[in-house]
């Protein structure tokens, strides 16, 4: 628990005054934030001076750490040549040109066009709308329901926080909306019954998916939205052959395969999209976050060529694509991102990603395996989850209320790392991708650390047994 904050400081105003995301918030008047001062490189500072490793690169976003100048310089020369423009009724300028034009070229499939929004979940409402749109279009006013996964994350606003698969993201919001429904999280370690493989856990997991869209009714299921790897769920790796399987239940019922590349895109797994890594072909993609390494908001949707026709038709027949933000395609953060993609071209950060991630892949699992704590190390490139459960033999997780999870976050920072608990008590690792091995070691070190810790604190506590 942090001290209480002085009188007048950043701490004591914060708490009079900002409602905080993802936050306990009565918690968080009594414990007060922590306040981050500045970044460099793969390391942020707070208000003491300490310093710490950003093991999930904020929100798994600021993909080349917290000092590049380059992206500082993209900003300000777009500040003083266009600081502010639209995409309403046919206008454009050239940072949103030339964006689109890098997203095409580098799309893990033929696409044709690309919106852009603000956020992930500004990106996955606009695909939703798309969907509806596009049915509405091709005479299919019925075929309007949306898939999500237990566990999935798309994002938080109504649409995409319906299409989340998250209790926490429902509770007391009022969601899901109607036509929204959720599949089964295929995750093996938990989900797999004793002697199935991972291949049969995967053709189990296309047989529900198919069982829920005959139950539902093929005629109103209109498309299905999945992270290559879950994120925000639990940092969860699909058995071999899910993504095989699973669209070749959706192609037999004509339902479009949407790919939430907003955490997984350019380079996180080693492969510039996820869709790369998991060979998904999908219909629309979203993406964000490391579109600009996150030094200001900009996302994307990229629809294919079918869509796009039939988009463009019924826009023509109303008058109007009647949907767009007032900051669809902003110059600023549009110039920051296309500089950014140039870097990750120049950097070729993706063989230092493959080269990093088997390190700290590796490092994980040689850290942890024998943890009296640790159930599963998971992960592919540089993103993965350490799960921390009650019962090594069973898989069984802790009990919820006692925040497991979030009380070896907690002594990570204590430790000088900042990760991110997760769901069924995991940690989260997705660093910078300019992350060093040397960084890479010294994180794994300081977080073995902590955990050695907490399993000190569990046991004298009495919530796990002395080993």
């Amino acid at each position: 628990m942090n001290p209480p904050p002085r009188a007048n400081s950043a701490a004591a105003r914060d708490i009079a005054n900002v409602l905080h995301p993802n936050t306990d918030l009565k918690m968080h008047l009594e414990t007060g934030p922590v306040v981050i001062t500045h970044g460099e490189g793969v390391r942020v500072f707070d208000d003491t001076g300490k310093s710490y490793i950003e093991a999930v690169a904020g929100l798994w976003c600021a993909s080349l750490g917290f000092t590049n100048e380059r992206l500082v310089e993209a900003a300000a020369a777009q500040m003083r040549k266009l600081p502010y423009y639209h995409g309403f009724t046919s206008k454009s300028h050239g940072p949103m040109i030339d964006l689109a034009e890098m997203l095409i070229e580098r799309a893990p499939v033929k696409m044709s066009k690309v919106f852009f929004a603000n956020s992930g979940s500004e990106a996955n409402d606009s695909a939703i709308k798309m969907v509806w749109y596009f049915n509405n279009a091709v005479g299919r006013p019925e075929k309007k329901k949306i898939i999500g996964r237990i566990k999935g994350y798309h994002g938080i606003t109504l649409a995409a926080a319906s299409l989340t698969g998250l209790a926490t993201n429902h509770r007391s919001f009022d969601v899901p909306l109607d036509r929204f429904i959720h599949t089964m999280t295929p995750h093996f370690y938990h989900g797999g019954v004793a002697g199935e493989t991972e291949e049969e856990f995967a053709t189990r997991c296309a047989d529900e998916l198919e069982q829920l869209i005959l139950k539902e009714g093929p005629d109103t299921v209109a498309a299905m939205w999945a992270e290559p790897i879950m994120g925000a769920g639990g940092v969860i790796v699909p058995p071999k052959g899910y993504f095989e399987k699973i669209q070749a239940v959706l192609t037999k019922y004509d339902v479009l395969l949407v790919a939430d590349e907003v955490i997984t895109g350019f380079w996180r797994t080693g492969n510039y999209w996820g869709a790369g890594t998991l060979n998904i072909k999908p219909d629309i993609l979203t993406c964000a976050k490391a579109l600009s390494s996150s030094y200001l908001p900009i996302s994307a949707v990229m629809v294919n060529d079918r869509i796009f026709r039939a988009l463009a038709d019924e826009s023509h027949k109303i008058g109007t694509f009647g949907h767009g933000y007032t900051y669809s395609g902003h110059p600023v953060p549009a110039a920051v991102a296309v500089e950014t993609l140039k870097i990750y071209d120049e950097m070729q950060i993706g063989e230092h990603v493959r080269a990093v991630g088997a390190v700290m892949q590796d490092g994980l699992r040689r850290r942890f395996a024998d943890h009296p704590l640790v159930g599963e190390v998971r992960g592919v490139g540089l993103i993965a989850a350490v799960e921390l459960v009650a019962d090594k033999a069973t898989h069984a997780n802790f009990d919820a209320g006692l925040k497991i999870g979030a009380r070896a976050a907690k002594l990570c920072e204590a430790h000088g790392v900042i990760s991110r608990g997760l769901p069924g008590d995991g940690l989260a690792f997705s660093p910078p991708l300019i992350i060093t091995e040397a960084d890479v070691r010294d994180m794994i070190e300081r977080t073995g650390r902590a955990v050695d810790e907490l399993a000190v604190q569990l046991r004298r506590e009495q919530i796990v047994a002395v080993s």
